[in-house]
């Protein structure tokens, strides 16, 4: 979503490394992939004070992702591993892909082969309009296809093989619920036979082929800005669901927290918060591997092609709940 803030300079204090940059793809333009050019730079999570860590949680490393302003690599608003790297979705319609580099302790140091692709409309064509091609949530099925989910005009399509996206999507089950036009379905994670909706301003439904049923109830009034919303889902490898929560109160208060969910739909204790003087951001996606006998999270921040903020990919090593 674009209801963000000019942060301040506090939020470039975790810069740690020189730019490096990110080799190209190169089989993209066989693909219908387009290479993007950038540059990646190592954070830390700032200074002592901001990051919280909950006990078995570690932090994995990561990176800042420096684009020119008019490159297709800002605003990305979900992420999500697969076999090959990760995919990624902008809130202003576009599909992004690459790989992750790590060092020789396994430490998240890097991207490559970054590409992107334009999402289209189930008549083919290219989405134009902001409200068309408004995109908060990824998803890859057990089946192997790529849903996305999108606010302003809400729905969930299925764009089949995520290497190379159908040109004419179409619809799945979504939640019968009427959004707010800028508070939609942030959180999407695969589950057991279908897939798992969370809306940002609250609720949280268990969807598949045959519709949607509701976990949790959306409340009344919904969550304000100023609350822990949730922007991003994805599976525990252990069972259940982690989550990142994003609050926001004017001018620069940016914090996040990432949790658990069990299948009821309740959420566990903090494992991770991020708030200033620590390294934090606009994050909004989420996505888990399992590595080493425990589940490794990747969080991703949404800049809003802001020049104030950051698109930065953090990875904590979390102990397994068992």
């Amino acid at each position: 979503m674009r209801r963000w803030l000019s942060l301040s300079t506090a939020l470039l204090l975790s810069a740690c490394a020189s730019l490096s940059p990110v080799a190209p793809p190169l089989d993209a333009a066989d693909s219908g992939w387009t290479a993007a050019a950038a540059s990646t730079r190592t954070v830390g999570l700032g200074l002592r004070g901001g990051a919280q860590l909950a006990d078995g949680v570690r932090f994995a490393g990561g990176v800042e992702l420096v684009a020119d302003e008019t490159s297709p690599l800002h605003s990305l608003s979900d992420f999500k591993l697969t076999t090959d790297g990760f995919i990624s979705v902008s809130d202003a319609g576009d599909l992004v892909r690459g790989r992750l580099r790590f060092g020789h302790d396994g430490r998240l140091v890097g991207m490559d082969a970054l590409a992107f692709r334009r999402l289209t409309l189930s008549t083919g064509d290219p989405i134009v309009e902001k409200v068309d091609g408004d995109a908060e949530g990824l998803l890859i099925t057990e089946g192997g296809d790529l849903l996305v989910s999108f606010e302003r005009n809400h729905r969930i399509w299925n764009y089949g093989d995520p290497d190379r996206p159908a040109a004419s999507p179409r619809g799945v089950a979504s939640p019968d619920h009427a959004f707010a036009l800028n508070d939609g379905m942030e959180g999407v994670s695969v589950r057991a036979g279908g897939w798992r909706v969370t809306g940002e301003s609250g609720g949280v439904w268990d969807c598949g082929p045959a519709g949607c049923a509701v976990v949790t109830a959306p409340p009344e009034t919904p969550l304000a800005d100023s609350e822990y919303r949730i922007t991003g889902m994805d599976r525990d490898p252990d069972g259940g669901f982690f989550v990142v929560q994003r609050s926001y109160a004017p001018p620069i208060d940016a914090r996040a927290r990432v949790r658990r969910m069990d299948a009821s739909g309740v959420l566990g204790p903090v494992l991770i918060e991020l708030k200033l003087p620590s390294t934090t951001d606009n994050f909004e996606g989420i996505a888990v591997e399992r590595r080493g006998g425990q589940s490794r999270l990747y969080i991703l921040s949404d800049d809003n092609n802001n020049a104030a903020q950051r698109t930065l990919l953090l990875a904590f090593d979390v102990r397994s709940a068992r």
